[in-house]
């Protein structure tokens, strides 16, 4: 009988996890993993851990397994929380989901659950693995899950081979409406539960006032940009590297229109928070540079300056799922393209240069926040990710 250590989050769909892998003949173990410990940022009606909990411990009392709390509140917060306070500092918007699967789940808990004599973890993320065979050798295919609505293999980007192999995922063949029903059928406290929203692991928060814990207000200018002007710097280069370029609009002339605190506390594309009027149409962040403590914004949601063509990877971040597909120095190959959850595929070409990996899509990109992550597809199975620079 093979082992399985269960993330047990007090979601519907871990819960149902739980219940299949145990209907198939595991022997199944239940974790609650208590990653954070400060509620005073957070919405209280919004997923607290302490009902969270309580609801993953009558999930397992229910099934009859064995359930355990796992405290990686500290780890969390260097690895996850200390990351964000740094990208955000510097300009970027990062993705704690996806660094949280990297980071936690799929390696501070999956090395846990290793200790308890496991030989998988499972979790309820709505995606699917598939093993074949390259050159002799076993690969594990990351697969996005069967309900399109529901589809969570973007937040997997980061994962390795390695921890691939040691991963479960129940609930990946089935749709939303499904997994419900069997909660329902079973009784599961979680059967009706709302699908928890915000931070991994933290619940619904109020950004400003989490970002504010470490980064303090700093009152800057915010500067309307022309049309015609944002369109030219963002696709008036003729090379990747011009085309991509990193925000550097300081030689432009802008109109100030009003002030803010902080450009670390804003992302590209945001629209609320800006708190200013008197325009024709909503005023949208195109861009931040942290280090002048400026904003840049443009008048519209089609206004050109919100739109990239090419963009550019971190190489210190990139990572292929599928290594045997990486792509070698000269080479272009096509892929499906997505930069932020839920966000149709794109068609895009993967250019690997001497300056680094490029991506330039077939329609420009609205928004492309620095710091996100984009994740790569060939016939429905992720194949890599990289970060925004």
């Amino acid at each position: 009988m093979k082992r399985v250590v269960v993330g047990l989050s007090g979601g519907v769909d871990s819960s149902v996890a739980a219940y299949l892998l145990k209907e198939q003949g595991y022997e199944v173990i239940g974790i609650f993993m208590r990653n954070w410990m400060d509620d005073s940022v957070i919405i209280s009606e919004e997923c607290p851990w302490l009902e969270d909990s309580n609801d993953a411990l009558q999930v397992a009392q229910k099934l009859d397994i064995p359930f355990h709390i796992l405290d990686l509140s500290e780890a969390y917060k260097e690895r996850i929380v200390d990351y964000m306070f740094k990208e955000y500092a510097a300009g970027y918007t990062p993705n704690p989901d996806v660094l949280c699967n990297r980071e936690v789940k799929f390696d501070l808990f999956l090395k846990e659950a290793m200790k308890l004599g496991a030989d998988y973890v499972a979790t309820g993320h709505y995606c699917q693995k598939e093993i074949i065979e390259v050159d002799g050798q076993p690969m594990h295919r990351l697969i996005s899950g069967a309900d399109p609505n529901k589809d969570q293999s973007y937040f997997l980007c980061q994962v390795s081979q390695e921890q691939l192999s040691k991963v479960l995922f129940p609930i990946g063949q089935l749709l939303k409406p499904e997994v419900r029903r069997i909660a329902k059928e079973q009784g599961l406290v979680t059967a009706e539960k709302r699908d928890s929203q915000g931070l991994c692991f933290i619940g619904k928060v109020k950004l400003p006032v989490f970002l504010q814990q470490q980064l303090e207000p700093k009152t800057g200018n915010i500067i309307a940009l022309e049309a015609d002007e944002a369109a030219f710097h963002l696709n008036g280069g003729s090379s990747l590297e011009e085309l991509s370029a990193p925000f550097d609009w300081t030689d432009m002339e802008g109109q100030t229109v009003g002030e803010h605190q902080g450009a670390h506390f804003y992302t590209v594309g945001q629209r609320k928070g800006l708190g200013l009027g008197g325009f024709k149409e909503p005023l949208f962040i195109l861009g931040t540079d942290t280090s002048s403590n400026l904003i840049y914004v443009g008048e519209g949601e089609s206004h050109p300056g919100l739109f990239r063509k090419v963009i550019r990877l971190r190489s210190s971040e990139e990572n292929w799922i599928r290594p045997d597909m990486d792509i070698a120095l000269g080479e272009d190959v096509e892929f499906d393209v997505r930069i932020r959850y839920r966000q149709a595929l794109q068609k895009g070409l993967l250019i690997r240069t001497k300056e680094g990996l490029f991506i330039r899509f077939e329609e420009p990109q609205r928004a492309v926040a620095p710091g996100q992550f984009a994740a790569w597809y060939k016939d429905g199975e992720l194949i890599g990710s990289g970060v925004i620079a």
